[in-house]
């Protein structure tokens, strides 16, 4: 497959139907995970230029940071703590309209206003988390929400 992405702009819901065939196309018969997850946090990147995409991965009881685009980040999570690690305690996406509203929100990046995160389940275990931040307040929505968990179903299939 050629490494170049081609969206359908006309609206959110379009973006990721034309996003997520070409991401699961590019991951197809590439074994290595860190591969694979850079190539997704960098599709979603590209495609909806959002502030911070990318992983943490559960590792030893800590959500390690894992393949992402954007500004540094914090490299560690212990469960329980900020966004993502409220998302990998309760096993459930969290959408975030005002990020400083959050009890216990960790800023690694003061430019961050909104985010989602999407647990990574697999074998009834959060393996680890994938987590977008955007630099706009209330910039996701129930769209944002379904697409992506339709993506980190796939994505667990092949971890």
């Amino acid at each position: 497959m050629a490494e170049d992405l081609h969206i359908d702009n006309s609206d959110k819901l379009s973006m990721y139907e034309s996003l997520l065939p070409q991401l699961k196309a590019l991951c197809e018969g590439e074994p290595n995970q860190i591969a694979n997850l850079a190539n997704i946090t960098a599709g979603l990147k590209e495609a909806f230029n959002f502030f911070w995409v990318g992983f943490y991965l559960v590792e030893n009881e800590e959500l390690v940071l894992g393949p992402f685009q954007g500004p540094v980040a914090c490299a560690r999570i212990q469960k329980g703590k900020g966004v993502c690690g409220t998302s990998w305690e309760k096993e459930e996406t969290l959408l975030v309209p005002d990020v400083e509203a959050f009890p216990g929100h960790i800023a690694c990046s003061s430019a961050s206003k909104s985010e989602i995160v999407v647990p990574l389940i697999k074998n009834d275990q959060v393996i680890g988390v994938l987590d977008v931040d955007s630099n706009k307040l209330a910039d996701f929505d129930v769209i944002d929400e379904q697409q992506l968990t339709k993506l980190c179903q796939w994505l667990v299939s092949i971890l």
